[in-house]
C-alpha cells in the first residue's frame, strides 16, 4: 500500500466532534463519519441526484442523505435493507499520531440499483379508435363552501364541443378531488429529482 494515497484530512480531536461532515480527499468530496469511537468515510455525492452526503446526518450507521433522504452505510457505502445496490463508494480511514488520515483510492465502486421503467415511458402509439380527450382542472376549491369557476367552466364547454361536434372521447378530472402526496419541496434541491423514480414513489410504491 503506497503511503503517498494517504491523505491527511485533519486532527483526531477536532473531527470526532461531529458525527456526519465533509472532508476533501484531493478534489474528491468524501462524507467522513464518526461513532462508537470509530471513523468511516464514503464518497460525498449521493446516488440519487448528487446531493452533498458530507451534510446530512447519521441514523444508526446509515448516513441520511440532506436532499431527499437516501441512505448509505457509514462505512460499507451500502444503501440500506432492500437498496444494498444502490451503493457509493467507500475508503480506508486511519488514525497516526492523533491525525485523521483517508486513503484516496476507494475500496469499493459506485453502483446502482436498477428501477423498472416508468409505465408511461414508452413510445406513443396511435391506437384504432376515436381520439380521446383529457380535461384537467387544477381549480382550488374548499368543499363545503363551493364557487362557479370560469375555467372549470370553460373546460367543460369544450369537452362537450369535443364530444359532440368532432366525435372524442371525452374525460374530465379535477386534481382537487384526488389525493396526492405533497412533493415536499424537493424539486427545489435539484429538478432532476422530479423524474421516476422520484423520492416519493421510492418511499410509497402506492
Amino acid at each position: 500500500m503506497a503511503e503517498e494515497l494517504w491523505v491527511k484530512v485533519g486532527r483526531a480531536d477536532e473531527l470526532q466532534q461531529r458525527t456526519v461532515q465533509q472532508v476533501m480527499v484531493g478534489r474528491t468530496r468524501v462524507a467522513l463519519t464518526y461513532q462508537d469511537g470509530q471513523f468511516g468515510a464514503i464518497h460525498g455525492s449521493c446516488n440519487h441526484v448528487g446531493g452533498p452526503l458530507g451534510e446530512g446526518t447519521l441514523e444508526g450507521e446509515y448516513v441520511v442523505c440532506p436532499w431527499h433522504y437516501w441512505k448509505f452505510h457509514c462505512r460499507t457505502g451500502k444503501g440500506e435493507p432492500g437498496y444494498e445496490e444502490d451503493a457509493v463508494p467507500a475508503y480506508e480511514v486511519k488514525v497516526e499520531n492523533g491525525q485523521i488520515f483517508v486513503r484516496s483510492k476507494a475500496v469499493s465502486q459506485r453502483s446502482r440499483q436498477s428501477h423498472s421503467p416508468h409505465p408511461l415511458a414508452r413510445t406513443p402509439k396511435r391506437e384504432e379508435g376515436p381520439i380521446r380527450v383529457l380535461g384537467l382542472s387544477t381549480t382550488a376549491m374548499t368543499v363545503d363552501h363551493p364557487r362557479y369557476s370560469t375555467s372549470d367552466d370553460l373546460l367543460e364547454v369544450s369537452l362537450q364541443h369535443a364530444s359532440t361536434q368532432l366525435g372524442c372521447e371525452t374525460r374530465l378530472i379535477r386534481l382537487r378531488d384526488l389525493s396526492f402526496r405533497p412533493c415536499e419541496g424537493f424539486y427545489s434541491k435539484s429538478s432532476r429529482a422530479c423524474t421516476w423514480p422520484c423520492s416519493i414513489t421510492m418511499m410509497d410504491s402506492t
